[in-house]
């Protein structure tokens, strides 16, 4: 039996949670000092360049995780984007004849239904992928979630009315809740320090890809289809083409190597950690491993309960939880949904729709440059610093946006200002707090609660995205509360109280492993104190003798 086998207890003897505490007994072999603080400095000091071709293996793994949210821009932009068609307005929609000598719309009652189902059924993924992780894995659980989701797009393509239409959309938003979790805790797990910033703003990335080929689609096929059924079917059935070949990239990727250190499997951890990294000796896998297990120890014993939910609102965790929800919910908070609402947005605000879709096609092409943006600036920068200038940045455009919607009226050439106002939004947005919010979720948490703490993240975000999702139609909709571009006003205010709990609560945690932020945690350093505070190799070990200490007196 190997060394490595010794510190496992056969799984059919023991119960899962004994399986587990086995593995994470502080005087396992597997949680060496040396060699953990050995891994931690190799990961901290390899160049960026030389961090991509060790590990060209995990940096194409992420890529393949990740994929999954380009299904998930792509599929929920799609909706929200057919408002304004013609067909799909007769359709899905009434008939309004005494507005604008009779017109055909989607009620702003079902719009905002729309959003909430999307939003719930959203939420609803988020909170059993976390759960399914736990016990199936990452591969599995995104397998399960990518079959079931072609049956759900087969609904919405072919829904012969709301109602089908609206039961559709809410299944596929479970599978989407899902990936939308998963993916950036995998990317936070597979890859070294020097690169996780990169990897996980790549999911922001990936959301943007599946919203520009979203937005390619209808300027080079609906907007052509206007007044046709097949304007927004076909849309629909280009989700198709995802899920088969993603399945086939899931299904051949490692494992989780901190998942599998959780279960208490660490040979397969050992396999997975060989597999993500190019030509790997003994000692670096066992370095790595020792690293994971080690960390895994100090979260357990820290921990005021074993990655349940209820353990992320306890202890240090508390405030972890609160920092991941908060930076998570800053996407809503600096107004998302005005963002993604932009072709009926600009219908609304007196744009034509053809000119509309031109717009928003650009809008995602400048997401798309700002995310590859961000990498430039999280090589010199911050995650703290990026994420408050981007914020003020958006604060001060959405004012702005509200301000020249004062003045459309008697200056028709201020709805063009309009229009780029919302793209100094967009490239500030998608440069920084759009894919910073990524990294930062996948930092943030403990090991132990990761997948829960992104999830109750998530969750945040859809509950937010929800309240404003049944405002946004009322507040833009010419047949409702008629706002239009004064709804600036509202964003920026709510975008400017998020400036300012950014500021107070958001710390720095470029270049910390997870083993530091667990000390900075639980030191309860101040936000602002993180990146100037130094942790020993030795602090973990401190904390935990004075853990022991606290609990015999």
């Amino acid at each position: 039996m190997s060394d490595l086998h010794k510190t496992v207890i056969d799984d059919k003897a023991q119960p899962e949670y004994s399986h587990v505490e086995a593995v994470a007994d502080p005087n396992s072999q597997w949680a060496d000092h040396d060699e953990a603080i050995a891994a931690e400095a190799y990961q901290r000091n390899l160049g960026v360049w030389a961090s991509f071709k060790m590990y060209k293996k995990a940096v194409f793994w992420s890529f393949v995780a990740s994929s999954t949210l380009i299904m998930e821009g792509y599929g929920t932009m799609l909706l929200g984007s057919f408002y304004t068609l013609p067909a799909f307005q007769k359709k899905y929609g009434d008939y309004y004849p005494a507005h604008d000598g009779g017109i055909w719309s989607v009620p702003a009652n079902w719009q905002m239904a729309f959003t909430v189902v999307t939003s719930v059924g959203s939420l609803v993924g988020v909170l059993l992928g976390a759960w399914q992780v736990e016990r199936w894995g990452y591969r599995w659980t995104l397998i399960f979630h990518l079959t079931v989701l072609n049956a759900f797009i087969a609904m919405v393509t072919f829904s012969p009315n709301r109602i089908v239409l609206i039961v559709g959309q809410a299944c596929c938003s479970i599978p989407w809740g899902v990936f939308s979790t998963l993916s950036t805790a995998f990317a936070s797990e597979v890859l070294p320090i020097s690169l996780r910033g990169f990897l996980t703003t790549y999911v922001n990335l990936s959301w943007v890809i599946g919203q520009l080929i979203c937005q390619g689609v209808l300027n080079g096929y609906a907007v052509v289809h206007l007044d046709e059924t097949n304007g927004y079917r076909v849309p629909w059935c280009i989700q198709f083409m995802w899920p088969v070949p993603i399945i086939v990239g899931i299904f051949f990727s490692p494992e989780s190597p901190w998942w599998l250190v959780r279960r208490g499997r660490l040979e397969e951890a050992a396999e997975s950690v060989r597999r993500l990294a190019s030509q790997p000796d003994a000692t670096y896998i066992h370095n790595n491993v020792a690293m994971m297990v080690r960390t895994n120890n100090l979260e357990r014993e820290l921990a005021e309960n074993r990655g349940s939910f209820a353990s992320c609102f306890k202890g240090t965790d508390l405030r972890r939880t609160e920092i991941s929800t908060m930076a998570y919910g800053c996407q809503v908070f600096s107004g998302i949904t005005l963002g993604i609402s932009g072709v009926y947005f600009f219908v609304q605000a007196g744009l034509g729709t053809s000119d509309a879709f031109k717009l928003v096609l650009g809008m995602m092409a400048m997401g798309f440059c700002g995310t590859c943006a961000s990498w430039v600036l999280i090589s010199y920068f911050g995650r703290r610093s990026i994420f408050l200038t981007g914020m003020v940045g958006m604060t001060t455009a959405l004012l702005v946006v509200g301000i020249l919607a004062c003045v459309s009226d008697k200056h028709p050439g201020a709805l063009w200002g309009i229009a780029a106002m919302l793209f100094v939004w967009m490239a500030f947005y998608q440069s920084t707090v759009g894919p910073l919010a990524f990294t930062l979720i996948g930092e943030m948490s403990s090991t132990r609660v990761r997948n829960k703490t992104i999830g109750l993240s998530r969750g945040m975000y859809n509950v937010a995205a929800l309240v404003f999702g049944i405002l946004n139609p009322y507040m833009i909709n010419n047949t409702a509360w008629g706002w239009a571009g004064k709804a600036g006003f509202f964003y920026g205010g709510i975008a400017l109280i998020a400036t300012v709990w950014v500021y107070f609560r958001l710390p720095e945690t470029r270049g910390r492993s997870y083993r530091e932020l667990d000390v900075l945690f639980e030191r309860r350093v101040p936000a602002r104190k993180f990146s100037s505070t130094t942790v020993s190799d030795d602090a973990d070990e401190e904390i935990l003798r004075a853990h022991e200490g606290a609990e015999k007196q």
